[in-house]
């Protein structure tokens, strides 16, 4: 059997497994498709043959999706919640950190805690554009520090 890469039962390769430890590790809270973007980017315009853009992006995650089925069986991940589009939001449990910082090398210490009712940062929507009415005003001027 040598040479051939190893699946899991749900499709999800090792690989794409150290995808989402790493991603999750570090942002705690993402969904699959930003997963995919950040781990693989290189693979973001795959599958343009497909006729509708969600079938696209479907095929597109279905690997890190599998790799998220993978570990929330063994109990390193969690389904976080939904964004406004709809996508599910995937965050670790403390196994789960704990492995990710063993795939980060970085101390356990160092890694924080588990994402609880996280979200998206207000204004910046999945997509990564900011729209008009979601922009803050900028913090006041400090002692010593010059108001732009």
């Amino acid at each position: 059997m040598a040479g051939k890469r190893k699946t899991n039962p749900a499709g999800s390769t090792n690989s794409y497994r150290s995808d989402v430890l790493r991603v999750l590790g570090v942002l705690k809270v993402a969904t699959a498709d930003q997963i995919q973007r950040i781990s693989t980017p290189h693979l973001s315009f795959r599958h343009a043959d497909k006729p509708i853009p969600s079938k696209r992006k479907q095929a597109r995650t279905a690997s890190h999706t599998g790799a998220l089925s993978e570990m929330r069986k063994h109990g390193l991940s969690e389904n976080g919640g939904s964004t406004d589009t709809g996508d599910s939001l995937r965050n670790l449990t403390t196994k789960g950190l704990e492995t990710a910082s063993w795939e980060l090398r970085r101390p356990a210490t160092e890694m924080g805690s588990t994402a609880r009712g996280g979200g998206l940062v207000r204004g910046f929507p999945p997509d990564g554009r900011q729209r008009d009415g979601d922009r803050t005003a900028a913090p006041e001027a400090g002692p010593g520090q010059a108001r732009r």
